[in-house]
């Protein structure tokens, strides 16, 4: 009872007695719901929610969050029901409690679904209520305070969790007291030894720097004193988990980054934060290319400071962040500082953080609606996680944050979704640049973008936000579904034509025919399935076959597919012997890809020819339009410029050089294979001819196979 009447007492400080009384309440009902209940450790389970209402105690949370601390795990420990809870408590503080709580009725292939699963649910519940994730915060740290009581390899599971998504999650609000506690917790958790080593030597080093540490210290402290600056400097000490992290991802010793000296100076206002930046460089050289301004540009999460880089004596680096103390306490509370200084008439400090956060989750629903499962869900969400970001500027000078190593796609996607699938080429700082050039801060970009481009599954190697990433792979699933329907309702037509059937006639009965027969839920997924070769057309039309039909049949007499443009997913060309408009060409309907598109007298068709229901009359559409690709292989006398002169003839008849290899032969002759870009067969016989009239060219061939 003691540890309910301190909570009581630390509550007085900012809450009304009635609402006090509320939160006692919520405790009284989950103790009886707990009853006979105990955590690992022993002690009856109710212990459990009352630390959780304690830490959220420390952020001055509000008291329906402290309820539903209380309370929150009563919906799924318990037989209570939600509707139960809203009835004795209310709507808000039911639906908290529902948003914490996971998934425990459904049954889970893998551990990694079921973890999915239950963040996609938290995030729902997130963007409704932001105090769902600052709940399962203070939860989450409650557990990692108290796993020891738990088997090695389930400890280890939680560890990792918390690393991967709780601690990211901490970070991205801001919380960075949480952040750190969750992090050392995990680390030591997950890599025990590894854990102890360096905290081992961390000991050590500080016993080591503690004389050197002062000297700075006091060196900073008397230049400000005599700039009549009045000020708090610290040192700043690294922690565990961050020096394990620089040395994985930095390839650093210990050593190394021991040898930084950090320190913070706190200052009470903004102005004051520069003139203090001006003395620290006066008495240090600064590094040039190390400082940050986050209090012009602040963090994504809504961080603000000045961080610079100086060579202290004895060519020591000394890292030091400046900021006041409103920004100090921003940066350990982030957007639980909403609630520690809410106020009734001062509710816009930390307002900022608070649009932020909402701003976060509001992407993640974005997200969420795109992604194609909650596996790939979490995918995006870890990689969105991750903290380091690039600050880069719009035409207008609107900033945009994006994640480090992003490119032009990314920002296109951080712009607009549509801006992102519609984007064909960039300008950063007014010139012209791949698209996968990785972006850096401060940089100005513009995308252009053309009305029927569309996303190149290409992208998908570098992009790096889950909002680009999520974005193209819905774009290619839809634009795929799409295709793979039109080309199997094009190949069933013509299998059904074969049987003097008329695909748009089908009635109700025949559709239930072959839906029965094939065990698809509708004639739509069908046709899917043929399209993408998971089915054969033939063998599907023969269900609806009677025997006056197919005795008529007279094999391929109708008109065979009509292949207009190289645009398509699902028709593709096959490279060993690349066809182009002109050559008589073949289909392979092929599981998965549709239909690859040979020559006919490609030889690795020729075992397929045995197989009918496997190939498809195609031809080429007299319309047809696009650049196709096909291989030459030219023999020359070795000359220099040789190759210069080939490329040149090339351009100049509108061909597209998209690859060029060199067999060197003997001292006089070479081989040079090209792979052109061209629009059908007389461009190439026309290209080929002009090439033949160059001097140094002996003979021109085009590549079979």
């Amino acid at each position: 009872m003691q540890t309910l009447e301190s909570l009581g007492h630390r509550l007085s400080s900012y809450l009304e007695p009635h609402q006090i009384n509320r939160v006692r309440r919520a405790y009284y009902y989950a103790e009886q719901a707990h009853k006979g209940q105990r955590r690992r450790s022993g002690e009856p389970y109710v212990t459990h929610p009352l630390e959780v209402a304690n830490i959220l105690a420390g952020m001055h949370m509000d008291h329906q969050s402290l309820m539903a601390a209380m309370l929150h795990d009563v919906i799924e420990d318990t037989t209570i029901s939600k509707e139960a809870l809203t009835e004795q408590f209310g709507e808000p503080v039911a639906e908290l409690v529902d948003g914490v709580s996971k998934l425990t009725q459904f049954e889970f292939e893998t551990q990694a679904q079921k973890q999915a699963e239950n963040f996609q649910k938290m995030a729902l519940a997130m963007a409704k209520d932001i105090r769902v994730i600052l709940v399962k915060l203070a939860d989450r740290l409650h557990n990692m305070r108290t796993l020891g009581a738990l088997k090695p390899e389930k400890k280890r599971r939680i560890a990792k969790e918390t690393l991967e998504i709780y601690a990211p999650i901490a970070q991205r609000l801001g919380m960075n007291n949480i952040r750190l506690e969750l992090e050392n917790r995990g680390f030591a958790a997950m890599y025990p030894l590894r854990s102890e080593r360096l905290q081992t030597a961390l000991k050590t080093a500080r016993g080591n720097r503690k004389e050197l540490v002062e000297k700075i210290q006091n060196a900073i402290e008397l230049r400000l004193e005599r700039e009549h600056i009045n000020s708090l400097v610290i040192g700043r000490e690294k922690h565990l988990y961050s020096i394990y992290q620089k040395m994985r991802n930095k390839k650093k010793s210990f050593k190394e980054i021991m040898d930084v000296y950090a320190f913070r100076i706190i200052v009470d206002s903004v102005d004051t934060c520069y003139r203090v930046l001006g003395a620290v460089h006066n008495l240090y050289k600064p590094v040039i290319t190390e400082f940050k301004d986050y209090i012009a540009i602040p963090k994504a999460n809504g961080y603000q400071s000045l961080h610079t880089v100086l060579v202290g004596m004895h060519g020591v680096p000394i890292e030091v962040q400046i900021r006041t103390k409103e920004m100090d306490e921003m940066a350990n509370s982030g957007i639980a500082a909403h609630w520690l200084y809410k106020s009734d008439n001062d509710d816009d400090i930390p307002s900022g953080s608070h649009a932020r956060a909402r701003q976060w989750i509001q992407g993640l629903l974005e997200m969420q609606q795109r992604a194609g499962d909650s596996l790939e869900f979490i995918e995006n969400v870890k990689i969105d996680l991750f903290p380091d970001e690039v600050y880069v500027f719009t035409p207008k000078g609107k900033i945009v944050e994006l994640p480090t190593g992003a490119t032009p796609v990314d920002f296109a996607y951080a712009v607009h979704t549509d801006v992102g699938h519609r984007c064909v080429a960039c300008r950063i700082n007014d010139r012209l640049a791949p698209l996968s050039q990785p972006l850096q801060s401060g940089q100005k970009i513009q995308i252009i973008t053309s009305p029927g481009a569309q996303p190149n599954p290409n992208w998908l190697n570098f992009v790096t936000s889950g909002r680009a990433r999520s974005g193209i792979r819905h774009f290619l699933k839809n634009q795929r579904h799409h295709e793979s329907i039109e080309l199997g309702r094009r190949m069933f037509s013509r299998a059904l034509l074969d049987d003097g059937i008329e695909l748009n006639d089908l009635t109700d009965e025949q559709t239930q025919i072959l839906l029965t027969a094939t065990n698809t839920p509708t004639l739509e997924a069908l046709l899917e399935d043929i399209g993408l070769g998971n089915r054969i057309a033939h063998a599907v039309a023969k269900i609806l076959a009677t025997d006056k039909t197919s005795s008529t049949s007279s094999g391929n007499i109708y008109s065979p597919l009509m292949i207009d443009s190289t645009d398509g997913l699902m028709i593709s060309f096959a490279r060993c012997c690349r066809p182009i408009p002109g050559d008589p060409i073949i289909g392979h309907i092929s599981a998965g890809k549709g239909l690859v598109v040979h020559r006919d007298t490609c030889r690795n068709i020729s075992e397929l020819r045995n197989n009918p229901e496997k190939i498809s009359a195609v031809n080429w559409a007299p319309t047809v339009t696009g650049e196709f690709l096909a291989d030459i292989r030219v023999e020359v006398q070795s000359e220099r410029g040789i190759i210069a002169s080939l490329a040149t003839r090339i351009a100049e008849l509108k061909g597209n050089i998209e690859q060029v290899n060199v067999d060197e032969r003997d001292a006089h002759n070479s081989v040079i294979r090209f792979c052109l870009g061209v629009h059908n067969r007389v461009h190439l016989a026309h290209i080929m001819r002009r090439l033949k009239l160059i001097s140094a060219v002996i003979k021109i061939t085009r590549s079979k196979n």
